[in-house]
Order: structure tokens, then sequence, then C-alpha cells
């Protein structure tokens, strides 16, 4: 069953028009209407998209909603995953972190990046059976990209176009004017359409911790080791500087290091090393400094070291280091 977190229940309930009562339909979902709002908890996407239509129904601003619901999202609020995105080096970085990590916000969405001769689709495809509330999700998710694209890139952030599959529910103009750009229903797919210039304008990169956590282990450590009796280092350093994005594969790391992927092989080689073994070395390195070093959640940490679900971290962490990423941070013994 396709799940969407709750965080976007709660994010609707919050655009509605003043006086609209709401707390049957967020109760109707299991959820508490004055929360803690957890983006970790997941409601089913058929259950979502029927409450979304019937709170739009009942909503004298219904036209408006979705696009109000995404322009109110701010990256802080999607936990972990904001952290990944925001901590990428320009948005086609962001962006490919979407691809990886999107389920983290529900099962049911899934992002893509598409090159094209007018520039890149960045498309959503959402499950469902195309019912209204699923309409106004996807019209709000493209709202909910804009609005965070904006607010962590350092230049202003201007789509060339936004597309849709469904008709327009209402006055274009009111999609346009909101967009900024022009808005084409009854198209072949959800997406927004950048330039790759656009794509190309670096990040704020607003959680400075970041920056000052990799700057202080990492990037110097990188400038100091310039010949090849540390290779092995730089390798592993390398590597640790572009984990957030997902594992590397030889081709990008070779060229970090100002070799072809088949020179560093051949060059590990000779070492008595390999590249996987390097990987996930650089992998633990990495996840016990953070884990050590931060306070980074342990969501925040597998996303930071290149794991799409912190499940799949613990298993890595409990193989390297014979104990849990949790039992590693509290100082406890191996298992």
């Amino acid at each position: 069953m396709a799940e969407i977190t709750s965080l976007y229940v709660y994010k609707v309930v919050e655009q509605a028009s003043d006086g609209l009562e709401t707390r049957d339909l967020v109760e109707g979902l299991g959820l508490n209407p004055d929360g803690p709002v957890d983006p970790s908890q997941m409601v089913s996407s058929t259950d979502y998209y029927r409450f979304f239509a019937e709170l739009s129904a009942r909503d004298p601003d219904g036209l408006r909603l979705p696009l109000k619901i995404g322009a109110a999202m701010r990256i802080d609020e999607y936990g972990a995953f904001g952290l990944a995105w925001k901590s990428a080096p320009d948005l086609r970085g962001s962006y490919v972190r979407s691809e990886r990590y999107g389920h983290v916000l529900g099962s049911a969405e899934t992002y893509a990046l598409e090159q094209s001769d007018d520039g890149v689709f960045f498309s959503l495809d959402k499950a469902g059976n195309g019912s209204l509330g699923m309409l106004l999700s996807n019209e709000a998710s493209m709202s909910a990209v804009v609005a965070i694209s904006q607010e962590v890139n350092i230049a202003p952030f201007l789509p060339k176009g936004i597309f849709f599959k469904h008709p327009s529910r209402g006055d274009v103009s009111v999609y346009e004017a909101h967009f900024g750009c022009p808005v084409h229903f009854e198209a072949q797919r959800d997406a927004i359409l950048v330039t790759d210039d656009m794509l190309s304008v670096p990040n704020k990169l607003g959680d400075e911790t970041i920056a000052r956590f990799f700057d202080r282990h990492l990037a110097t450590e990188l400038a100091a080791l310039a010949d090849d009796t540390g290779l092995e280092q730089r390798f592993r350093i390398a590597v640790s500087q572009t984990l957030s994005e997902g594992v590397p594969t030889v081709t990008d790391i070779a060229s970090q290091l100002g070799m072809s992927g088949r020179t560093l092989q051949r060059r590990l080689s000779d070492k008595g090393a390999s590249f996987q073994s390097l990987v996930d070395l650089a992998r633990r390195e990495l996840a016990e400094q953070l884990l050590k070093d931060t306070d980074y959640s342990l969501a925040e940490v597998a996303f930071l070291t290149g794991f799409a679900e912190q499940s799949g971290f613990t298993r890595a962490f409990k193989r390297w280091a014979g104990q849990t990423p949790r039992s590693y941070r509290l100082g406890g013994d191996p298992a």
C-alpha cells in the first residue's frame, strides 16, 4: 500500500481558509489535529487523497489551496530529507537526492531527472488512480518543489514551465501568476522544466554546521595529501565528500583525484586495495565521526553516509563495528 508523510496533512490544514472545520477530517486519518507533526508518520495515499479532496471541497478558495500549501513548505520541515536537499552543492544535486531519497516522504512519490532539448524535466510520478485528491496533491507537490528550490538556492529560482497531466481545474492565469511561468495542462508528465544553467547555480548550504564539519575533518586533510603515498586516504576523503549525494562511482572519484578510472583502479590494486573496500572504509570512518562529533539524528547520519534508509545504515554499521550506531554513539561495547 502506497503511503505519504503525515506532514502534508498538517500543511493542508494550515493553509485552509480561516474558520474552516477540519478536525474531523484529520481525526479520520487517525491523527491528532493538534499534532505533534512527525514527517516519519505515514498515512495511506488513498486516505490522504480522499482527505485532500474533501477539505478542498469545503474551502471557498479551493482552486488556490494546493498552490498555497506548496508555497508554505520549508526545507527544515522535511527532517533528514531536507538536510540532504539543502546540503547539496547545487539544485542538480538537490534534485538527484530527491531521486534517491524521495521515498522517505512516502512510497507514493517518485521523482526523476530527464534531460531534453528544452532543458531538464524534474518529474513526479505519484501512485494513485487519478482521483481529484491525487491531482490536488500533484499541484501542491510542484508548488513545494518551486518553494524549496527558491529557499535553498542563491539565485532567484524561475522555472521555464510547469506541466500537469490533468486538465486545469480553473483559470490558468491563477496558476501562471503563482509559478511565474507558463503552465501546461493535459501534458505527458507532471514536471517542472528548468534550464541546465539554473541547475548549476550553487545552493546556499544554509546549515553551517555541516559546512564546518566537512571543512574541519575533510577539506584540510585533502589539501595536505598530495603525493601517491596518501592515495588511499585521499580516496576515502573524496568519497566522504560526495556520499550525501549517494555512493560514488569509480569515474566520480577518479575525476576528483585527477586521473582516469582505469588508472585509479590500477593504483589501488598495486597497493592491495579495491574500490569497494575503500568506499566501505570511507563510509565507516565518516559515520563514526558523525556519530561521535555531531548531534545529527541516525537518519541524518545515514543520509550523509550514502544510505537511502536508516535501516540499511544500521545493518552496515553493525557489520563494520560489531554494534549498532546508537550503541556506538553511547559508548557501548560491541555486541
